[in-house]
């Protein structure tokens, strides 16, 4: 079947030549527009420019050498002051030549309603130092770990086809600007400007994705969450403990003390006074009218004869 595809061809050929007297010659004016969809056809077909297939093939075999590998893990420890191993880790990633990606401080209430410190940071190390950035991390804490996760995705298949589609679309490119110098109508310009632009933007998006998978690969990302020390703030107490007793105990007697301590403070600057003034008032209108009823009731009383006295 390929060998009958040349002939077919050539009769296709021929029978154009013959009946070129018959057609209108093809202007050059016109010509760029047949041109323009020949190279979209073949730009979006991926065919290899013509001259270009041996550097293509060098590009390819130098992609296939180095493989793509992204490497991120994911920490949870408990440590004694949060914020300061939130700051340790800053520097770790600095020191190393990474960066901090992410870092988040809050408060924890605990069921004890004390309030602790929790933070979530994430930091870019090189890639081959991840060995050595997670031990640096691990000795923050004496405790157990909590949770360990590390993860690898190989994304050389997707960088090696998003580079040979950046070699198709450059090639396309060139041709493009080379068929736009050509033209003479304003339509065929505009059709190839048009064409142009769109070509530009689809390299720029896989520049930018190729970027994302070289830094991706380059950089390694780890998450880690920090919890307040179970050892100084029992977050959980799966048994008895009389330490976990003695210390909610204690807790609940500060509590109670404050309270009263508020309560006496509330009293002294804001009842008592309240209450003299509302009271006080009331206590002097009740003796002054009591104060009254003996004034008149004593005279009566002076004024009555005693039965010795007639006699």
């Amino acid at each position: 079947m390929l060998k009958k595809a040349p002939i077919a061809l050539l009769i296709i050929a021929l029978l154009l030549a013959a009946c070129a007297s018959a057609a209108p010659t093809l202007s050059p004016a016109e010509a760029p527009s047949v041109v323009v969809e020949r190279q979209i056809v073949e730009s979006a077909a991926g065919g290899y420019p013509s001259g270009d297939k041996s550097a293509y093939a060098q590009d390819q075999s130098a992609t296939s050498t180095d493989r793509l590998v992204i490497k991120n893990a994911t920490l949870a420890i408990a440590v004694d002051d949060p914020v300061k191993s939130m700051d340790n880790i800053t520097r770790l990633a600095e020191g190393m030549g990474g960066f901090v990606v992410t870092a988040e401080m809050y408060q924890q209430t605990l069921d004890n309603g004390v309030k602790v410190p929790q933070g979530t940071i994430t930091i870019r190390v090189p890639a081959e130092r991840l060995a050595e950035a997670l031990a640096s991390i691990k000795s923050e804490t004496t405790q157990p770990i909590i949770s360990e996760n590390q993860s690898s995705q190989d994304v050389t298949a997707d960088y090696t086809d998003l580079n040979s589609r950046l070699v198709n679309l450059q090639a396309a490119e060139k041709q493009l600007q080379e068929i736009m110098a050509s033209a003479i109508k304003t339509e065929d310009v505009l059709t190839v400007y048009n064409q142009l632009v769109s070509v530009r933007e689809q390299i720029e998006l896989i520049k930018g994705q190729m970027k994302y998978y070289e830094e991706s690969a380059a950089m390694s990302a780890i998450s880690t969450q920090l919890y307040a020390n179970a050892a100084m703030q029992p977050i959980s107490i799966a048994g008895w403990q009389p330490g976990g007793v003695a210390k909610q105990a204690l807790q609940s007697l500060i509590h109670a003390l404050q309270s009263l301590t508020n309560f006496a403070i509330r009293a002294i600057i804001l009842y008592i006074p309240v209450l003299l003034i509302i009271f006080v008032p009331i206590a002097l209108i009740i003796w002054g009218i009591v104060a009254l009823v003996w004034k008149l009731r004593k005279p009566k009383a002076a004024s009555t004869p005693s039965p010795a006295s007639q006699s």
